[in-house]
């Protein structure tokens, strides 16, 4: 099967966008394509493939579904949703500047600002273990703000959030200098979190800038997360070390993320690049 796709980029967490709204054969992608064309030998080479969709509710304008690199659908993707925006614009699929997106989490609210940046409204995020899905040892399921985990034979504190997928975050001295592809698959795959999760390090710079890096679920480490910007900005003002707005950065760029606390939405902004355009034959896997 021949594909037309969009090569796109947030902070250099990059996609392989699909028009399925034009060319509906496209929903039909199934994990072993994904793994072809997220594949950096053989395919195009991305962290996530995402689909373009008619909405399946009249209350939205689009659908929007995300694979990983290992071909699993995932329920989230910040920075993919900003190329969303960027990719139905560039594609004249619609004029309006904030669009409405359903997702498996629920209706994301998408505004192309007049700059060029994007910002995403993420929803509120969620902090009860059996919300993350975690395991929590303990009867009392409440939000704590963290927790002790396992990690290759020693514990260390973590705070769990979800933003429609599970994050992990954890604070540590030097994101740059921590072992993250040591650590990073030990958390995603802990049997503490039954879904998977993503694993976020971040280093405090001040009371509204934080380093990050972010080991993500099925996809390794990314140059940039930006659900888990957002989980990792909640962790820090839930704990007491930040303060609204905070710089989130990573090792593609800077996104700005802003919550207001219990019962808010998380408010992300941050660009949204076309890389290039093309054409792929695609196997019957």
């Amino acid at each position: 099967m021949k594909l037309r796709f969009s090569k796109m980029q947030g902070l250099g967490n990059d996609f392989v966008v699909l028009d399925a709204v034009r060319n509906a054969q496209l929903a039909q992608l199934t994990p072993g394509q994904a793994r072809f064309l997220a594949d950096r030998h053989f395919g195009v080479g991305c962290d996530q493939i995402l689909i373009v969709q008619r909405p399946s509710r009249p209350d939205v304008d689009f659908r929007y579904r995300i694979f990983n690199a290992d071909g699993g659908e995932v329920e989230q993707c910040g920075n993919g949703a900003r190329c969303f925006v960027r990719f139905v614009h560039d594609e004249h699929l619609s004029e309006k500047k904030t669009i409405l997106v359903e997702t498996q989490c629920g209706v994301l609210t998408l505004t192309l600002q007049d700059d060029g940046q994007v910002t995403v409204n993420m929803g509120v995020p969620l902090c009860k273990p059996e919300e993350i899905p975690f395991t929590n040892p303990s009867t009392q399921m409440s939000a704590a703000v963290t927790y002790p985990l396992d990690v290759n034979g020693k514990s260390v504190d973590i705070s769990v959030v979800s933003m429609g997928n599970p994050h992990a975050v954890q604070v540590v001295p030097d994101a740059e200098a921590f072992p993250v592809h040591v650590d990073g698959p030990v958390i995603e795959s802990h049997p503490r979190f039954p879904r998977r999760v993503n694993a976020g390090f971040m280093q405090i710079r001040d009371r509204h800038s934080i380093s990050l890096r972010v080991y993500e679920r099925g996809a390794g480490e990314t140059l940039a997360c930006g659900t888990g910007a957002c989980a990792a900005v909640v962790a820090g003002i839930r704990r007491g070390l930040l303060d609204s707005p905070v710089r989130v950065t990573t090792h593609g760029g800077d996104l700005s993320i802003a919550w207001d606390g219990d019962g808010q939405p998380v408010m992300m902004t941050g660009p949204a690049v076309t890389v290039f355009r093309g054409e792929i034959e695609i196997p019957e896997i």
